[in-house]
């Protein structure tokens, strides 16, 4: 069974969830989704992420959402599974039937809101004793969306307190400076070296790979053009990755924008063929002919 580690690396996709059109989920569609995540050539996927809706879901159906993906792809990669939940029993027996059913780990991100270094320090502090020893642990540091800020100090404060924390999904905005800073403390022997793989739709990976992030693990709906950049980067040809990466930055700016990239995404995934609809769950925004035009035009853009 694939296990996280503090030396897991690659590039991770984050999975969107299929619905259908009546806002159902789509269960059937969900191999087909996966399937084209594996031919992508990634490392991992993580599911019940943000980009995946999980607050839009039942704990019900998050719950046959992951049965379905880690039978299906959990004995061929790694899968992490997002366990946010308000609630600290919610989030111990998804972590444990998750992990029972082949996961690799699990992500959170903190309760919303939380203010201070000691808050956010108590509050993992709670996980960790709530889902047990054992479980690797991802961080997901996005205060866009958790409205809480994590410190370089916090988090070397974790990560010798807590052995299960094993991973930090870089996603704070700016960024680079926490990047490096923590990678600062690991070389000064402050803290053990932990994973970090990036988010934030992979804006700015080329960058934070040079800053020492392990790979990325993002929703952009070309997967596969992030592990061609990280392959050219392992491979000492940092400029020739970097210049692929440009080519697709309108399109993966275009796909991040707050509370409209959600189905610019879904729809891009359904032109590839990765899903069946391209159906997101309300509250969304509806795509417009204006909108539905612009994407026409950055996906020509695109193949030229």
């Amino acid at each position: 069974m694939f296990r996280l580690s503090e030396k897991t690396a690659g590039v991770f996709v984050i999975s969107a969830t299929p619905f259908c059109p009546d806002g159902s989920l789509d269960l059937e569609g969900t191999e087909q989704l996966l399937d084209f995540y594996v031919g992508c050539g990634v490392t991992g996927i993580t599911i019940l992420g943000v980009m995946g809706e999980a607050n839009k879901m039942t704990d019900a159906e998050s719950a046959k959402f992951a049965e379905r993906a880690l039978r299906h792809i959990g004995q061929r990669m790694p899968v992490i599974v997002g366990v946010t939940h308000s609630a600290l029993t919610a989030l111990r027996d998804l972590s444990h039937s998750v992990m029972d059913l082949g996961a690799s780990g699990v992500m959170l991100q903190p309760a919303s809101g939380l203010k201070g270094d000691e808050a956010v320090f108590r509050y993992f502090e709670q996980v960790f004793d709530a889902i047990g020893a054992g479980i690797p642990v991802v961080y997901q540091d996005f205060p866009q969306a958790s409205n809480v800020h994590l410190s370089p100090a916090a988090w070397s404060r974790m990560v010798q307190e807590f052995p299960d924390l094993v991973m930090l999904k870089h996603e704070d905005c700016p960024g680079l400076p926490k990047l490096s800073k923590i990678r600062d403390m690991e070389r000064q022997g402050i803290q053990r070296r932990v994973s970090i793989l990036i988010g934030n739709n992979g804006l700015y990976f080329p960058q934070e790979l040079h800053r020492g992030a392990d790979g990325a693990m993002t929703g952009f709906a070309f997967p596969d053009v992030l592990v061609k950049v990280y392959d050219h980067f392992l491979a000492g040809r940092a400029d020739v990755g970097e210049d692929l990466f440009d080519r697709y930055l309108p399109l993966n700016r275009y796909e991040q924008q707050l509370g409209f990239g959600l189905p610019v995404r879904k729809e891009i995934l359904r032109r590839r063929g990765a899903l069946r609809h391209a159906t997101a769950r309300k509250p969304v925004y509806r795509l417009t002919d204006t909108d539905f035009a612009e994407i026409d035009r950055l996906m020509a853009r695109v193949e030229r």
